[in-house]
């Protein structure tokens, strides 16, 4: 059944609109799922800020045209649904092929995209190895602060040395000034 002008381009305002919102794709075909699998493989990504879409391949193309994404044209034939990531790519990446390895034999994974980087299947499966990206995020924080924590320590130290200096010199006059 065709669809109409109009339906094409609500498909592909949606598309973009999830482009949009995403730092990450990952593109999967499928074949006989069924509709409880994907229902629960739909909820577990909206935990994670994240989205499972059939998509037609020709509209999905236009769309990532359009957003501005680079388009893995060898990846866009046979029925497809993609997985937005909205955050956390690496979790995408595990829930996708956790899904994959439940339903071997009716979803395959494709590959992905961020941004202008087309992923191939294995690289899919090396960004599921990162940890997660709050964990990256808390990595980051502590190597920012780090340095910053030593650098207080140092003028804590200089400071006290300075007071001490001091001190000692305060004690040593007043001793003077008793003596005289």
């Amino acid at each position: 059944m065709a669809i109409t002008k109009q339906r094409k381009q609500e498909l592909v305002a949606v598309y973009k609109q999830l482009l949009q919102h995403s730092n990450g794709l990952i593109i999967t075909e499928f074949q006989g799922i069924p509709m409880s699998a994907m229902n629960d493989l739909r909820a577990k990504l909206r935990g994670m800020n994240s989205a499972y879409v059939i998509t037609k391949n020709t509209l999905f193309e236009i769309a990532l045209r359009e957003a501005g994404w680079a388009v893995p044209e060898n990846m866009l034939v046979g029925p497809s649904a993609t997985a937005f990531a909205d955050g956390d790519v690496a979790g995408l990446a595990k829930a996708m092929l956790a899904f994959q390895k439940d339903n071997a034999e009716k979803v395959k994974i494709k590959g992905g995209v961020m941004g202008q980087v087309i992923l191939n299947p294995n690289d899919v499966q090396t960004i599921s190895d990162l940890p997660p990206l709050s964990e990256l995020r808390a990595q980051l924080l502590g190597l920012i602060v780090q340095p910053s924590t030593g650098l207080v320590n140092v003028l804590n130290a200089a400071t006290s040395d300075i007071v001490n200096v001091l001190h000692a010199y305060v004690q040593e006059n007043s001793s003077e000034g008793e003596a005289a």
